[in-house]
């Protein structure tokens, strides 16, 4: 759906920016199959050391003298997470007892989030700044675009959209926090002897499958907001 015109009403037509959309589409599919696939495959591999995600995440944070930090179960697919707030690490079903180079990796990756948070990493302290203003935005942006077009008021369009641009804002700083994240835990693994040599590059490319799913979900922001911007300039010159 196509919303031309201030005022003009809604209709019906292609709209060649659709394929801005498409696109991110595509590449949110693409990455999200392709971390998926990786995970299922290093899951079923044991890691030498036997231990599970859970014994992972305690064994790092106390290799990094962190001892206020909770390690909890929760349920889910690929759900885990670290909460600086209330500094509790949340491993999923598949990561909390499984001992699978997957698991491991994925622990020590959100183990990487609470060395981030304990060193006072400055990309972390931004997104978590801006998580509210993210979330603000990304579910206000499309109501008051809308409401300039039904309306007829420029302003409240380009107030839409700086909104929606807070999201994508968020998008982009989440992208250097993943990687840090990423290489501390890798780091990390091979420091404590918790996987060894083979075994890293294993979880090397379980983490990098992960890390391309923040860069898929960026670029599919952007590419939203240069629809609308594309939009509301043409709106604007007719």
């Amino acid at each position: 759906m196509y919303l031309g015109g201030y005022g003009t009403g809604l209709y019906l037509m292609w709209d060649p920016t659709y394929v801005l959309i498409l696109i991110g589409v595509a590449l949110s599919l693409i990455a999200s199959a392709g971390v998926r696939r990786t995970f299922s495959r290093y899951s079923t591999v044991r890691s030498a050391s036997g231990i599970t995600g859970e014994e992972t995440a305690r064994r790092i944070l106390s290799y990094a003298g962190i001892t206020d930090v909770k390690i909890q179960h929760v349920s889910g697919q690929l759900n885990d997470h670290y909460n600086p707030k209330t500094k509790v690490v949340n491993l999923s079903d598949a990561v909390y007892g499984n001992n699978s180079v997957s698991a491991v990796a994925v622990a020590a990756h959100e183990c990487g989030h609470v060395i981030q948070h304990a060193k006072g990493y400055a990309p972390l302290s931004i997104r978590t700044a801006l998580v509210p203003a993210a979330n603000f935005g990304s579910g206000a942006s499309w109501f008051i675009i809308l409401a300039g077009i039904l309306f007829s008021i420029p302003p409240l369009i380009t107030m839409g959209i700086v909104l929606f641009s807070l999201a994508v804002l968020f998008q982009l700083v989440t992208l250097p926090v993943e990687f840090n994240a990423s290489r501390r835990a890798l780091g990390i693994l091979q420091e404590t002897g918790i996987l060894g040599n083979e075994e890293g590059r294993s979880a090397r490319k379980v983490l990098r499958a992960a890390a391309l799913t923040y860069v898929a979900a960026a670029a599919a922001s952007i590419l939203q907001l240069l629809r609308l911007i594309i939009l509301f300039g043409r709106n604007r010159n007719n």
